[in-house]
């Protein structure tokens, strides 16, 4: 988290600093809008803009939205001036913060602008089979490619990439190809020398420049022009770039994270994308599953969700009701996560009584939540069910020991193949010597062991 703070807020600007470190943020200070702007066009960057409420804010603004830098802007100022805040907040600001500053106060604020609070839920099997790769290629300086269908999580699974990464305490830089038109793109990318072109006036560092020695991910890079990825191509490969207007090449020090909800291979036939540009960026492939294929997922990800909204909102606590679970489950979700936050968000503040129940989770106009399949896929009940199996024995393992548990899974699979130890190391997947010697051990424990034909349970 990078802040930059503008200003000397009335005299409270150790005490903001101060309160900022201690949440992690990474701070900078600019004593006025000239100076603010110089820090963010020399590529140090911020992802918030403190600033105190009698700088020029609509100025700061305005400025920002002309040379296209999206960072969001803070108004900071003495408690009892509400014309000021009001100034503020109609000029641009995102919120105003008054002084002298308020440690939980500034914490949220810094947490609801910070990506990197966005939390990883997993529970579903085909889900931690990509974290478990994504923490394999973490380490490396591999380019990774993640794909997957809209609102899955894809940005999501890029930050955490990053945290676990050696470049962890570096930036990380997001830009969205899809969001910039296709003429500014090379800019933000790149960055220009003053005088580039019409709206240029002054030095700008691109994104790669910023993001250099930590981790730059390029969202959605499948709506990058074919003529931008010639030179993108470029600058994976030698790791240096060209400013537009530039003389000299810029050397960078990044790892590159791509994502796509499209499907590149069919956008390379197409001449839509570069085949050589999908080779450096395909290194690895984290291909991340569609909500609908994780209903483990779906309930860990709503329970997250309830519990979090009710906490923002100051509402209590309310569990999901069990209809609701299998409506949940039933759902398409065609929106993937991003569809889901939404539904449980509106829950939770419709909700009453003691549990989130099904008419919580109507939408707007008063129908069924978004995406809900118009009959229940067959089966429905029953990944319900098997989930709540699953939470179930989960729980139960809490307080346990490892050695504990591997000890009733070896005796359980042995009365499942009646005692047969060659069978029973197999479905184990250890070795038919290791067995015995567990079995040995527990016999010496007192532990009943049952012989060859037998189980410990009786059969039906």
């Amino acid at each position: 988290m990078r802040l930059l703070i503008v200003g000397s807020l009335n005299g409270q600007l150790t005490a903001a600093t101060r309160i900022a470190l201690d949440k992690g943020a990474s701070v900078l200070h600019a004593d006025g809008l000239d100076t603010a702007l110089k820090t963010l066009r020399s590529g140090r960057g911020a992802d918030l803009v403190m600033i105190d409420v009698l700088q020029p804010i609509q100025r700061l603004i305005a400025a920002l939205e002309e040379e296209r830098i999206a960072v969001p802007v803070v108004a900071c100022g003495i408690a009892t001036d509400a014309k000021a805040a009001v100034a503020a907040i109609r000029a641009g600001a995102k919120e105003y913060i008054p002084l002298p500053p308020d440690a939980e106060l500034i914490a949220a604020v810094l947490s609801a602008v910070s990506a990197d609070n966005r939390d990883v839920v997993v529970r579903d099997e085909a889900m931690l089979a990509v974290l478990k790769l994504a923490d394999q290629v973490a380490p490396s300086e591999a380019s990774i490619l993640i794909t997957g269908e809209s609102g899955t999580g894809k940005e999501v699974l890029a930050r955490y990439v990053h945290r676990k990464s050696s470049r962890a305490d570096k930036a990380f830089v997001s830009v969205n190809c899809a969001a910039i038109p296709e003429n500014l793109l090379e800019s933000e990318l790149f960055g220009h020398e003053k005088g580039a072109f019409t709206g240029a006036v002054a030095r700008r560092i691109g994104k790669f420049e910023e993001a250099s020695g930590g981790t730059l991910l390029l969202d959605e890079i499948s709506e990058m022009d074919v003529r931008l990825q010639a030179k993108l191509l470029r600058a994976i490969q030698e790791r240096v770039i060209d400013r537009v207007g530039g003389s000299k090449p810029v050397p960078v020090d990044i790892r590159i994270i791509a994502t796509s909800n499209r499907n590149l291979t069919e956008a390379v036939k197409d001449g839509r994308f570069r085949e050589d540009l999908l080779y450096r960026l395909n290194v690895v492939n984290l291909k991340i599953p569609a909500l609908r294929n994780r209903p483990a997922d779906v309930l860990a990800l709503a329970d997250h969700f309830a519990k979090k909204y009710a906490e923002v909102n100051g509402l209590p606590e309310r569990p999901l009701a069990q209809d609701v679970k299998r409506e949940l489950i039933a759902s398409s979700w065609p929106g993937n996560v991003r569809e889901l936050e939404n539904t449980i968000h509106r829950a939770v503040l419709l909700a009453s009584g003691t549990e989130i129940g099904v008419d919580a989770i109507r939408t707007p106009d008063g129908g069924r939540f978004e995406g809900r399949s118009t009959s229940r896929p067959a089966g429905s009940d029953m990944a319900v069910r098997a989930v709540e199996t699953a939470q179930a024995v989960t729980r139960a393992l809490v307080g346990r020991t490892v050695a504990d548990v591997e000890r009733d899974l070896i005796l359980d699979t042995l009365d499942h193949c009646l005692g047969n130890r060659t069978h029973a190391a197999k479905i184990l997947g250890i070795s038919i010597r290791t067995l015995r010697n567990k079995l040995n051990e527990y016999e010496a424990e007192g532990v009943d062991v049952p012989e060859p034909g037998t189980s410990r349970v009786v059969t039906a």
